[in-house]
């Protein structure tokens, strides 16, 4: 196959080479998209992950086609990209083409080409389901980021009408916090990625439908969650410290609804309060505090979120506006406070219950 120089033409010759017979429809508040596949297991797996997010035909926004297929080559000059930091190996490269981007994921061999409403998937999809349903997620975040929302690296929940947005540098605990607080009473927003908007002087965060992936240490230790540890892996977990459950890398994905109940995961709520967790285990009581963005800016790197490769922005039109000035902006219309000291999650989920219900940051005694 000659190799086409338009995202366009090529979506368009691997739609003909891989024809989708299955699909099924998604609604992410008012996003409709359209998944097409010519795999039923992968639609299957699919529409069982995004659960209550799954809805009937409509005209769509954004659509999707995910072929199961050998490892395709197409042997562009690709680009490659820096690993994050603190990581070593180089896992995707790509090529930008006049109308969009192609990536291809160098450890599976999966290949994803977007770029407007117009977007495909192709590869080993039904080995690395995982990775066709980030594709997906990233669309959503490119639909919302083009309508002029930021990207925050946090969890999310919602309670009394009112919302808060959990940061924190990876391992901190954001989703275990958010899951405990849900385990409360509130409801679940968004797992690692916050889309949020300015909605006159205040602010609107939008999730993202990932399942929040948990370590035994999360699951073991709160009551609504120990179900999704099998029977053979709480055998062997039984002899493990606290300390190491939480250090595990065996992660479980978090179905909320069948944890929690039906409707607990909303895409939508109020953005009152952003708290960023800077604790660590053993380091004495944890301590709150309210923080001031523009006196405090290097606090906010843990909150803000790059789009990475899958963000592509259209030609002629405004790219995202991601830079600090622009988070300190949006971040000065609503309450913005830290931890600090030592992790004590049962301490810091009252503390989140008490914000959600009231309209004021508590103090820790």
């Amino acid at each position: 196959m000659k190799l086409p120089s338009t995202r366009k033409e090529l979506i368009r010759q691997l739609r003909e080479k891989y024809p989708c017979q299955y699909r099924m429809y998604l609604k992410f508040e008012d996003v409709r998209i359209e998944l097409q596949t010519n795999s039923e297991p992968l639609l299957e797996e699919l529409q069982d992950y995004f659960g209550q997010f799954n809805s009937d035909p409509a005209d769509s926004d954004i659509i999707i086609t995910a072929h199961q297929a050998p490892e395709p080559r197409l042997d562009y000059e690709y680009i490659l990209k820096e690993p994050d930091s603190g990581k070593k190996v180089f896992k995707e490269e790509y090529e930008d083409f006049p109308d969009g981007r192609i990536v291809r994921k160098r450890i599976t061999g999966m290949i994803f080409v977007f770029g407007g409403s117009q977007n495909l998937a192709i590869g080993p999809c039904t080995r690395n389901p995982n990775q066709v349903i980030n594709f997906i997620n990233n669309r959503y975040i490119d639909w919302q980021l083009r309508r002029g929302c930021i990207l925050g690296h946090a969890a999310a929940v919602t309670f009394n009408g009112r919302g808060l947005a959990i940061a924190g540098n990876s391992g901190m605990g954001k989703s275990t916090l958010a899951l405990h607080v849900v385990s409360m009473g509130a409801s679940f927003v968004s797992n690692d990625r916050l889309l949020v908007e300015k909605t006159g002087e205040k602010l609107t965060m939008h999730g993202v439908a990932k399942l929040p992936r948990i370590n035994p240490g999360t699951a073991l230790n709160n009551p609504f969650l120990k179900d999704i540890v099998p029977e053979k892996d709480m055998i062997l977990f039984e002899h493990y410290s606290k300390e190491d459950l939480w250090d595990l890398e065996h992660k479980y994905d978090v179905f909320i609804d069948k944890c929690f109940g039906e409707d607990r995961f909303k895409l939508n709520a109020p953005m009152d309060g952003l708290l960023i967790l800077n604790w660590k285990r053993g380091n004495g009581s944890p301590k709150l505090k309210r923080l001031d963005v523009e006196k405090r800016s290097a606090s906010l790197s843990a909150f803000i979120k790059s789009p990475g490769l899958f963000y592509f922005p259209e030609k002629g039109k405004p790219e995202a506006d991601l830079s600090l000035q622009n988070y300190k902006e949006f971040l000065s219309r609503c309450d913005v406070f830290e931890i600090e000291g030592g992790l004590d999650f049962e301490r810091a989920t009252d503390i989140c219950l008490d914000y959600l219900s009231s309209k004021k940051v508590p103090a820790l005694k």
